[in-house]
């Protein structure tokens, strides 16, 4: 019964420490977003009319969004219920 139990704690401590490591990238991802895009943003501004910033900001911008919907758990297509089942599934063919 203690195996189940330490292999149980050992499991949401995997899982916590991953769901952190993903929140910490994506504020990384984000600092790193707030400082680029504004320099882009002056770049463009000196150099032409055309505004061509926009395109890396909505680019990055998107992935930056989808990046923080999985670090914060959200995700319409693979949620919680899908990798639940999935585990359930794998563990069963083992």
């Amino acid at each position: 019964m203690e195996t189940k139990f330490t292999n149980d704690q050992n499991y949401k401590y995997q899982k916590a420490k991953e769901k952190v490591e993903a929140i910490k990238g994506f504020y990384g991802n984000l600092l790193a977003y707030c400082i680029v895009i504004p320099v882009l943003v002056y770049i463009n501004y000196r150099t032409t009319e055309f505004p061509w910033a926009i395109f890396p900001a909505l680019g990055w911008g998107t992935g930056l969004v989808i990046n923080g919907l999985c670090a914060y758990g959200y995700n319409p297509i693979f949620g919680k219920k899908w990798e639940e089942k999935k585990i359930k599934e794998f563990m069963q063919e083992s």
